[in-house]
């Protein structure tokens, strides 16, 4: 099985199963020199681990505390490979004996185990959404990069819908100005409680649901992206759709812009362009959006094991880490571009 790897510049190696001894990545190619912030790389793995307060997530129970294993000497970075992992701690592998043999409705087991001959059933293997721990290690020593390089640059995720449940106009202005941690769905709003009890009474009664989260990124360097087969979008587009039960991208106007005449689209509002253009930043803020379809684990399945009745809350410190890792990427790209 290959395609385990991320990144042209910035490439990262993700290893691991869910019910594996441990979950880890190797990161190949960050300079020498960067400030390694052990801090922000645990507070990192915290926003992405199920059992924070408040938020209707899997029941599973992780401390998720990262391993640094090489590549930094004296708290910096050393241009080397850099290993970094978590042992998994709350497997209960017994839990998923009957999917040896049984598939589950929606999830990858059959094709998994069809399309390879063998393959690890115990929570899904690496078709699991625990995989993502291997990308928010990754992201955030991008982030730690970024921030040394082009510290104005903010990535800002958030839930803009989830099942009927959508942010209003008003409501997504706000965005730069709220903490979207502290609301418990990762919802700005003031509606946040009533999609918690939503996704309460789906955790009981076996439902789920799907939801939009939007990714905002604030000031980011210009002329980032390659013009023809690496378009900054394509590789946004490539990093948020390799994250599991996604189904959806756009970027900017996204789909509206079917409806709306060129005399209209292109009369100056940049917004509609999303900050790229000719596959290349602008500089401008970039506005992201990707869609998740309802959690596979619904009824009985949902019922007898730990699983999130909506997959978005969790995934926003994953598409936040795999923007990090784009623009990492894409930033040492640049560097080379010009003689």
């Amino acid at each position: 099985m290959s395609a385990s790897q991320f990144g042209s510049r910035f490439s990262v190696t993700s290893f691991g199963e869910s019910h594996g001894v441990a979950l880890g990545v190797v990161i190949d190619g960050c300079p020498a020199g960067v400030s390694f912030d052990p801090a922000l790389l645990q507070k990192e793995m915290d926003r992405r681990r199920p059992g924070q307060q408040g938020q209707v997530v899997s029941g599973r129970q992780e401390e998720d505390k990262a391993e640094v294993l090489s590549g930094v000497f004296e708290g910096k970075t050393l241009g080397t490979p850099i290993a970094i992992m978590v042992r998994n701690k709350d497997a209960r592998s017994q839990d998923y004996n009957s999917i040896k043999t049984q598939a589950r409705a929606g999830h990858a087991d059959d094709m998994w185990k069809n399309k390879y001959g063998h393959s690890d059933h115990r929570g899904g293997g690496r078709s699991s959404g625990r995989e993502t721990v291997s990308r928010v290690m990754a992201g955030s020593v991008a982030k730690m990069l970024m921030k040394e390089v082009c510290a104005r640059t903010q990535v800002i995720g958030y839930a803009s819908q989830i099942g009927p449940m959508t942010l209003t106009a008003e409501e997504r202005k706000q965005i730069i100005k709220v903490d979207v941690d502290s609301f418990q769905a990762r919802f700005p709003s003031k509606r946040d409680q009533e999609v918690t009890e939503l996704l309460k009474k789906a955790q009981e009664s076996g439902e789920s649901y799907g939801g939009v989260a939007e990714i905002l990124i604030q000031q980011p360097p210009a002329f980032l992206g390659q013009p023809v087969f690496h378009k900054l979008k394509s590789d946004l587009a490539q990093a948020f759709l390799s994250v599991g039960a996604t189904n959806g991208f756009e970027l900017g106007l996204g789909f509206e812009s079917a409806e709306v005449k060129g005399t209209e689209f292109h009369q100056g509002n940049q917004e509609a362009y999303g900050g790229i253009r000719g596959g290349i930043s602008t500089g401008e803020d970039i506005l992201l959006r990707v869609s998740f379809k309802p959690t596979s684990s619904i009824l009985d399945v949902a019922k007898k094991g730990r699983h999130d009745p909506c997959i978005v809350t969790r995934a926003i410190p994953v598409l936040e880490a795999m923007t990090w890792l784009v623009l990492a990427d894409h930033y040492l790209w640049a560097k080379t571009d010009r003689v």
